[in-house]
């Protein structure tokens, strides 16, 4: 008889994961939540310790979860995370008829679902879970998982650390290829290209070549650099599932409104930096932001917001530009954030911005991608 043994690949400590786990269960039973159904990408991640594609893990409030597998790649899962108890399927179907079937059998009553807004947290499943499960009371975790991981322990900080540098060096070698002519989706290439070599597993860029704003936008290739214009990078640049982001605008041949667009961008970045730490309220520094953007004219330019929560994900809550009830979340120590966010959007000159990724520390600020370049 055959015994298959498993190398173990895990990035993290087994006794971390689990204890992540843990105070998320004790959450779930002081919420009167059953279990909850993971299918969130980042949030699989935070549990398990890997990312996955299309993940389900069925978490009992008490006792060890369940983790839902394709046939065939359960050797490589088992391999990334800590979880014993896998079972496969060979289709969609299947998977859900599993998942059913299993809530029947422990008689949950209620069942936690993630409302999240990455892109694999389809409301498809949402739709077929509650199909598969008339008699299931479906409850939102949403704030549940944000509250747990917002606060980074020390293997996420490192992991976010080196991310940081990662990140400094690939937006180094972006800035020297940028020149009219070259397209959005070059820019990017060069991006990605030296983002893989360095380590990321799933990088993330976005390039806006000016003189037409648009905000956070994925690159088109018949964009292209032009004289006069701002070409803004923003980078993802992740390490063991951990991001920093960080964002440059590069204003290309010379341009008076651009130049003058940067100065403000940057005189509110460092204001953002003065003011932000431990205890802040995001509300309170957009206002002090607001003049600064009105001193210099470009106060009905600007995007609401100024910060936004690093992880799992490029973009967590916080996230003050989506969410205006973040703008009034305290910042703790152990936080990663990414200011200045909200971009100046400029008709003729293009998106103007200047991001960097920091940790938020007992005394202020800890900077992890480099401040130089582009400046």
């Amino acid at each position: 008889m055959w015994v298959i043994t498993y190398l173990r690949k895990l990035r993290y400590p087994r006794e971390v994961l689990r204890s992540r786990l843990k105070r998320f269960q004790d959450r779930l039973k002081s919420a009167g939540i059953d279990a909850a159904m993971i299918r969130v990408k980042s949030t699989f991640t935070y549990f398990t310790g890997t990312k996955w594609l299309r993940p389900a893990m069925l978490v009992p409030a008490e006792g060890d979860p369940t983790i839902f597998a394709a046939k065939g790649e359960e050797g490589e899962l088992r391999e990334r995370a800590w979880v014993e108890d896998v079972v496969t399927f060979t289709e969609g179907g299947e998977l859900m008829g599993k998942v059913a079937g299993l809530i029947r059998e422990r008689k949950y009553r209620v069942v936690g679902l993630e409302y999240g807004i990455e892109r694999d947290a389809y409301i498809l499943f949402y739709e077929m879970f509650k199909r598969l499960n008339p008699r299931v009371e479906v409850k939102d975790i949403s704030e549940i998982v944000a509250e747990l991981r917002m606060v980074k322990d020390q293997h996420e900080l490192r992991a976010i650390r080196e991310a940081g540098k990662a990140a400094a060096k690939v937006m180094e070698e972006v800035a020297k290829i940028i020149r009219p002519g070259i397209s959005e989706t070059e820019i990017a290439a060069e991006a990605y290209y030296h983002a893989y070599r360095l380590g990321a597993e799933e990088p993330h860029v976005h390039v806006v070549a000016g003189p037409k704003p648009r905000v956070h936008a994925e690159p088109f290739r018949d964009n292209v650099v032009t004289e006069g214009s701002a070409v803004t990078v923003v980078l993802g640049i992740d390490r063991d599932h951990y991001y920093a982001n960080m964002t440059r605008t590069f204003i290309v041949g010379g341009s008076g409104e651009g130049e003058r667009a940067l100065k403000c961008v940057r005189e509110a970045y460092e204001r953002a930096v003065e003011l932000t730490g431990p205890g802040t309220r995001p509300a309170d520094v957009m206002k002090a932001l607001d003049s600064v953007y009105g001193k210099h004219g470009f106060l009905s330019n600007r995007v609401v917001g100024y910060l936004h929560g690093v992880g799992l994900q490029v973009e967590e809550p916080p996230i003050t530009t989506i969410v205006p009830q973040h703008r009034f979340m305290k910042l703790v120590p152990g936080m990663a954030v990414a200011l200045i966010h909200a971009p100046l959007l400029v008709e003729g000159v293009g998106q103007v911005k200047h991001e960097d990724t920091f940790i938020v520390t007992e005394h202020g600020l800890e900077p992890v991608t480099t401040r130089g370049t582009g400046e």
